[in-house]
């Protein structure tokens, strides 16, 4: 029953495009993922009723893609890397375009606020942990497109060359002046941060596969708690700075190791780009849900009960990964996150 309500649920949003009014993201497919893998497939549907209403139709492409490099980051081609990505997984196997794929993608993590990255990461979960559908090769194929059309790099991001852990990497991230517009005016302001360039090189890179998952689970539940300390000043945006690390740390698995380091080093630019241009250079004081007593009383389940009581697709996604971070440190700490975004979005 989970599996036929989530493929019913593709269906249903494989008809509309990746975005909405021009820029906006199609959450749907996520937010779908994640009722559905928590046990809550009997809001999905009555869920999408109300979403739907707001998605466009399915862009139509217009030409193949014949020089893939040069149609990088054009949403203009968006249906075209819908249709070049459902060709791809109609004539391979899905780990296969995923192999050759991640690597020419990763320098672009940035796409679409990063849910280019993000959709990529709850499709592979499906395809890893239930198998293999049509509806599920389909979505990949459209979260492989959406982040080929928006691919965004982040400016001044690289190799990591740090001796910072997680923690102090993240302490150390510089703010732009200007908290002002869309992500891709404030990533353009990067540029001019002196203390940018070392803080994106600062952490510590992993020096071995196992190390790298390490990583990226220590920056998820960092980010997790970060968000408890900077979310009032942008309680939608700085989710991302936690389900795009999430995600990464989702793909590695069906990745090749040779491809888990690079993965670390784009997951933490998403996640320091994101916080910089976005988190205030002040933290607020503990939010209420994390200072009533009996705040940590709820488990992993009533958090996400919560959230999706609340509705809100940011809300379900960041309850969504902040108990995968619980699940990695056993760190109750870090679901209240959940809450708060519920309490401030």
């Amino acid at each position: 029953m989970r599996d036929e309500i989530l493929d019913e649920a593709y269906q249903r949003l494989h008809r509309t495009g990746p975005e909405y009014k021009g820029w906006l993201s199609n959450h749907g497919p996520m937010a779908v993922e994640a009722l559905v893998r928590h046990g809550h497939g009997a809001r999905v549907h009555r869920w999408l009723d109300d979403y739907l209403r707001r998605l466009d139709d399915l862009p139509r492409g217009l030409r193949p893609i014949d020089d893939w490099r040069a149609a990088l980051g054009d949403p203009k081609r968006a249906g075209d890397w819908l249709t070049h990505f459902d060709r791809e997984l109609r004539e391979r196997s899905w780990r296969e375009v995923l192999g050759t794929w991640w690597p020419r993608l990763l320098p672009g993590i940035a796409a679409g606020a990063t849910h280019g990255v993000i959709r990529v990461g709850h499709a592979v979960r499906v395809l890893r942990a239930d198998g293999v559908s049509p509806e599920r090769l389909a979505e990949l194929g459209q979260a492989l497109g959406y982040w080929a059309a928006r691919w965004q790099p982040v400016p001044g991001a690289g190799a990591l060359i740090g001796r910072s852990g997680v923690a102090d990497a993240l302490a150390r991230l510089p703010r732009i002046n200007e908290q002002t517009g869309g992500i891709r005016d404030r990533l353009g302001r990067l540029s001019a941060v002196p203390e940018w360039p070392a803080a994106a090189a600062g952490l510590r890179p992993p020096a071995t596969p196992a190390e790298a998952e390490r990583t990226l689970t220590e920056l998820m539940h960092q980010a997790g708690l970060d968000y408890l300390r900077f979310a009032h000043g942008e309680p939608v945006m700085l989710v991302h700075a936690v389900t795009a690390p999430t995600a990464v740390l989702r793909t590695l698995p069906a990745l090749d190791p040779a491809l888990w380091a690079p993965s670390v080093a784009a997951a933490w630019s998403a996640t320091a780009a994101v916080t910089s241009v976005y988190a205030p250079p002040t933290p607020a004081a503990p939010p209420l849900v994390t200072r009533r007593p009996e705040a940590g009383a709820d488990g992993p389940a009533e958090v996400f009960a919560r959230a999706a009581r609340h509705g809100d697709a940011h809300v379900v996604k960041l309850a969504d990964a902040v108990l995968e971070a619980h699940a990695g440190t056993g760190d109750a700490r870090v679901l209240a996150a959940a809450g708060y975004a519920g309490q401030l979005i």
